[in-house]
């Protein structure tokens, strides 16, 4: 039996993945997104998504000071909202932190998304700078908790940015 020939239309055939990259085993930590076409700077990615919880929830459910381990697939809209990625999350949380990053996440409206500041090849893993923020404990018991792997020149030894103390101008 001979099969005919149909003209394909635009409808019929495959459309082009949006994803930007694809999640594989990364020498930063664990699991990693790796670009798999050029990506331009300004590139809105990848929206972070997950299940919304409220500060209350977020003690409940992960103890940070009871465990060695941190959680980074949880993101800070704001004082009364986190996003855990954990729940009903997206691959955006496989996107790890560098200190010498090439993207920057971005909040547009309390929505979070992953924007490249740099170009990226394919191949190169996508990374973002955490900021985390912590208080109260010493800059050796943080580097401790919250390690950083990712290998620039520039790494600071942990995700946790600290908060820079101003200058104060002289008076001339």
């Amino acid at each position: 039996m001979k099969l005919k020939k149909t003209k394909q239309t635009e409808a019929d055939r495959p459309k082009k993945s949006k994803q930007k990259f694809r999640v594989l085993r990364s020498g930063i930590q664990g699991r990693g997104a790796f670009a798999t076409t050029r990506i331009r700077k300004g590139t809105r990615i990848i929206e972070y998504t997950g299940e919304l919880i409220s500060p209350e929830e977020e003690a409940r459910r992960y103890d940070n000071n009871g465990t060695n381990r941190h959680h980074t697939f949880l993101f800070a809209i704001d004082e009364n909202v986190t996003i855990d990625a954990t729940r009903r999350g997206g691959v955006a949380k496989y996107i790890n932190h560098s200190c010498d990053p090439n993207c920057e996440a971005v909040n547009d409206d309390d929505h979070i998304f992953i924007e490249a500041i740099k170009n990226i090849q394919p191949g190169v893993e996508l990374t973002y700078d955490y900021g985390f923020e912590h208080d109260g404990e010493s800059i050796a018991k943080l580097r401790e908790l919250y390690p950083c792997r990712c290998g620039a020149d520039n790494c600071r030894g942990t995700i946790v940015k600290f908060k820079t103390k101003r200058k104060k101008k002289r008076s001339k």
